[in-house]
């Protein structure tokens, strides 16, 4: 079954070249990566018991990770990385600057249900600003889930379905300030925080941490915020395993 839309995976490989410029069209996903990685460390760490930044021996797929903005530092922080992508010019872009970088990752182009083995298996899954480009949320994050290590961690961030998000992360964003090209986001994609939550839950994972972020348009910052009407990423996690 295919979740994501089509004319998504289209737009995604126009854009496909831009991923690293760092002033292009992709400029909000690199000023938020550095405040997104941060977080995921920041939760690996305190879940698995390990120094801040230490990723050695952990397995962690990326589930829509575009050119690989994610997948990179994660690697060099000594982890096994699988970076999943189903626009295929993504991942030829991901590819090429991985193999510039010196860095070793496993990109996958397709969907999770196609790209990952029934056999694949991960400490962490990041599906970090993936989810509002799918129609059937329930069912992306079981595709996805069924690939936890017991014991693992669920990452995801998105927007949320507000007036403030129509405001802010459409009108703004792709027609105001021109920060994201139009058609980048429909408003009815966007996912509540509940949502999300009960999506989780209907796979077994257990809330862990929530939180909102706010992208300050003409400064070209972010930073965290106590508010999730817009921006905001949540944690998730799997019971281990019971000792027979």
């Amino acid at each position: 079954m295919s979740t994501i839309r089509s004319e998504e995976i289209a737009r995604f490989n126009r854009l496909a070249a831009t991923w690293w410029d760092s002033s292009g069209p992709m400029r909000p996903l690199h000023v938020i990566n550095s405040l997104r990685l941060d977080y995921v460390l920041a939760q690996i760490a305190r879940h698995c018991g390990r120094p801040h930044g230490d990723l050695r021996g952990l397995r962690i797929a990326d589930i829509g990770c575009g050119a690989g903005l994610m997948c990179e530092p994660l690697a060099a922080a000594g982890a096994s990385v699988v970076g999943v992508d189903a626009a295929a010019k993504n991942i030829a872009v991901a590819r090429l600057h991985a193999n510039q970088s010196g860095l070793s990752i496993d990109y996958r182009e397709g969907e999770p249900n196609v790209a990952l083995g029934p056999l694949d298996s991960f400490d962490v899954l990041l599906l970090l600003e993936v989810v509002e480009h799918v129609d059937d949320v329930p069912a992306f994050v079981a595709d996805t889930s069924a690939r936890l290590a017991p014991g693992g961690l669920l990452v995801a961030s998105t927007i949320n379905r507000t007036l403030l998000s129509y405001l802010s992360a459409i009108l703004a964003a792709e027609y105001v300030f021109r920060l994201l090209p139009k058609g980048t986001h429909r408003w009815s994609q966007f996912v509540k925080p509940e949502e999300l939550a009960l999506a989780a839950r209907a796979c077994g994972l257990q809330p862990i941490d929530s939180r909102g972020m706010l992208y300050l348009p003409v400064l070209h910052r972010a930073r965290w915020s106590t508010h999730q009407s817009v921006n905001y990423i949540a944690t998730f996690g799997k019971e281990k395993a019971h000792a027979p």
